[in-house]
């Protein structure tokens, strides 16, 4: 058995107007052109209010001297290097800090800690953050180290299911576990559709986790923006899976570049969620020996408006079950591997969970895959 007992999240200083940001994005390019007036479409309709990010120039007018010139404000296109410089300085203690509410939040001391289990894709360094997680929080210096890189938005799946077997295996183990994503900083100015959608969704998060054998009395919250708060039902991992839609790995992918990460976000993955996510859904449910009308909750990745709107209509899903997941995506954007977590903290602030229910949670991610967790109400 794998328990929840504390989710926390936290994002970057800088808060920003979805507009803002896009009318900045837009200076780089031919003003009246095709890619302006695409970039103003996709960003009217993205039903994102705010995103947060590391970056500091993202406000008309300013420059932060990396990425927009002090002067002019002008996109400057730095390095990939560069970015990850970048990354390095910011994610450090980003990753630390979410880390220790999450430990702090979860009434268990550091030296209870057996595992640490770090997950992003917008960066690299070595040591990596599990290593200033465990130096900085005081946990054992036996303590186990993971970290799930480059995989996408649904590397909390992946990551939790490691908890899962770890607590599985020792009924002594706790595990931490930290997934954080600053993915604005691969943001570019672009005419080409694929690339004005990323820029237009991908936002900066991070979120933290601790996982045990041993039921909680309810999860303790401590959100961004929202503060500390407890959900009175405990939250169990009941079981996990992962299924890939056939012929879309060229739909959704992640790729190294000159000048950042390029995102290949394709026009066709909503629609190829919406044919696929159905048959996945019922596949994964009929292994546990359930069906959709055992699901009272659904938690859903907010990769994008179109791709939840796409996932309830597939799934016929009342409005009320995505309110969560429209909720996140406005006020923080999609932040990767990190969303999911905001959503279901979001999910539980609001006090929908109730012993002995069950709620779906999924995401998505290149390949495409499609990763789901069962959870039950303790």
């Amino acid at each position: 058995m794998a328990f929840i007992h504390s989710i926390a999240t936290r994002v970057p200083r800088h808060a920003y107007p979805q507009e803002e940001v896009g009318q900045v994005l837009r200076a780089a390019l031919e003003p009246g052109g095709r890619g302006d007036r695409l970039s103003q479409k996709i960003y009217r309709s993205s039903g994102i209010e705010t995103r947060h990010s590391v970056i500091s120039g993202y406000k008309p007018g300013t420059g932060d001297g990396l990425f927009f010139d002090t002067d002019t404000g002008r996109f400057m296109s730095p390095t990939t290097g560069q970015r990850n410089d970048l990354y390095v300085a910011e994610a450090k203690p980003l990753f630390v800090e979410t880390a220790r509410v999450a430990l702090e939040a979860s009434g268990f001391a550091p030296e209870e800690i057996t595992h640490v289990v770090t997950a992003s894709c917008t960066g690299f360094f070595a040591p990596g953050p599990d290593y200033y997680i465990l130096r900085d929080l005081g946990l054992p210096p036996s303590t186990q180290r993971y970290h799930v890189g480059f995989m996408g938005c649904f590397a909390a799946f992946p990551s939790l299911r490691m908890a899962a077997s770890f607590c599985a295996n020792d009924p002594n183990a706790v595990v931490l576990v930290v997934c954080l994503e600053l993915c604005t900083l691969h943001l570019e100015p672009s005419e080409v559709v694929d690339n004005i959608i990323a820029s237009a969704v991908f936002a900066d998060g991070a979120a933290g986790v601790v996982v045990s054998s041993q039921p909680p009395a309810g999860v303790a919250l401590d959100g961004a923006l929202a503060g500390p708060h407890r959900c009175e039902s405990g939250l169990e991992l009941t079981a996990s899976s992962t299924r890939l839609a056939p012929n879309s790995e060229d739909d959704m992918a992640w790729n190294i570049g000159d000048h950042g990460f390029d995102m290949v976000l394709s026009t066709y993955v909503p629609r190829v969620l919406g044919t696929e996510i159905g048959g996945v859904v019922d596949d994964i449910l009929g292994d546990a020996g359930r069906g959709r009308e055992d699901v009272v909750h659904w938690w859903v990745h907010p990769g994008g408006r179109a791709i939840i709107d796409h996932v309830q209509e597939a799934l016929a899903l009342e409005d009320i079950s995505l309110e969560p997941s429209r909720d996140v995506l406005a006020r923080y954007g999609n932040m990767s591997s990190a969303t999911i977590l905001f959503v279901i903290q979001e999910a539980l602030r609001r006090g929908d969970m109730r012993t002995g229910e069950l709620a779906y949670a999924m995401a998505f991610g290149p390949g495409l895959t499609v990763e789901s967790a069962l959870f039950r109400g303790v």
